[in-house]
């Protein structure tokens, strides 16, 4: 099939480029979409040097399916005008909670694209992401009652410039010189800020309202939970420590068992040192990873754990293109 990818020149539509041919989906043709500042630049795909076009005169028709990578208000701007002639994957925030967007993570909820109405699907946060393919089997299990989330993120979630800048503030610490952050709030080099994108209500960012909304509409609306979202100076992949209160009692060996055996997830947890995965061993690789499984003592049926996965796979490319397959696989029901 026609396919085309809008924002093919940033970090995360070069990663669709290289989970679909990791993956070698099928495409008869690819269209690569960008900016009238990227316009004409190359982009190697498939052993084959592939021009990019602009975003603002593509003729939306020639394509099946078009992913989009590049940010809410070019999402607002340009999604409805591509989904009036092919099947939108939006990365964005923009149509995350529309009523009529469904939210999809296909190992949770691809049931939910039994009703796609505007020719759109949303791709949710890449916190949320690989937070709800771990509660998942567990909700199902002993029924999630309230989760307490403190996220330590990336900061390629927010694009390749905070990626470079986190790289030239270390450099300039390390010389002795004088720091200016232009992407951050405060310096993220040797530091930790704890707010992700700007405030919003009663003291939380829009980023943990996120967490909050979206796990809500993937998972379960009746689940309790509160998030903290930090910053850390990472290039690649999100870790959050999760503490979850069931209803039902459960065991240890019962959440390892189901964890390890639910597609995309693997199970690390020696309970020694360096028996568990950090960021960096999760970058680049397609499983969410989970350690210090251990119970709450505090409070009844309660357990934590630590998660950590590649933000840029997980939750965005990887999952945008399973969705994709989703959907052909089944005929694009629901459409």
């Amino acid at each position: 099939m026609n396919i085309a990818i809008v924002g093919a020149t940033g970090n995360v539509g070069r990663k669709i480029l290289e989970v679909l041919e990791k993956k070698e989906f099928l495409i008869e043709n690819i269209y690569l979409l960008a900016s009238n500042k990227s316009k004409g630049s190359k982009i190697n795909f498939r052993d084959k040097e592939h021009e990019v076009l602009s975003l603002d005169t593509f003729d939306f028709s020639k394509v099946k399916i078009t992913f989009f990578a590049a940010g809410g208000k070019i999402s607002e701007k340009f999604v409805e005008k591509a989904s009036k002639h092919s099947l939108v994957i939006d990365n964005s925030s923009f149509y995350r909670m529309d009523p009529d967007v469904p939210l999809i993570v296909p190992q949770v909820n691809s049931n939910h694209l039994n009703s796609i109405k505007k020719n759109i699907i949303a791709n949710p946060n890449c916190s949320t992401a690989q937070l709800v393919i771990v509660l998942k089997p567990l909700h199902d299990l002993f029924n999630i009652k309230r989760i307490v989330v403190s996220t330590y993120q990336s900061v390629s979630g927010g694009g390749k410039a905070p990626m470079d800048e986190l790289i030239e503030q270390t450099k300039l610490v390390l010389q002795n010189k004088k720091v200016e952050s232009k992407n951050f709030t405060k310096q993220i080099a040797f530091n930790a800020i704890p707010q992700i994108d700007v405030f919003a209500d009663e003291g939380y960012t829009k980023e943990e309202l996120k967490m909050i909304n979206e796990t809500k509409k993937i998972l379960d609306n009746n689940i309790d939970l509160t998030a903290t979202c930090v910053r850390l100076p990472v290039l690649v992949s999100h870790s959050e420590s999760v503490n979850i209160e069931f209803e039902q009692p459960f065991s240890i060996e019962k959440v390892k068992d189901a964890l390890d055996s639910f597609e995309g997830c693997k199970v690390i947890d020696e309970r020694s040192d360096g028996g568990y995965i950090t960021p960096l061993e999760a970058a680049g690789s397609e499983t969410t990873f989970i350690s210090r499984i251990r119970k709450d003592k505090t409070i009844e049926n309660g357990l934590n754990i630590w998660i950590v996965s590649d933000n840029l796979l997980r939750g965005a490319a990887l999952n945008a293109v399973e969705i994709a397959e989703t959907l052909i696989k089944n005929n694009f029901y629901g459409k």
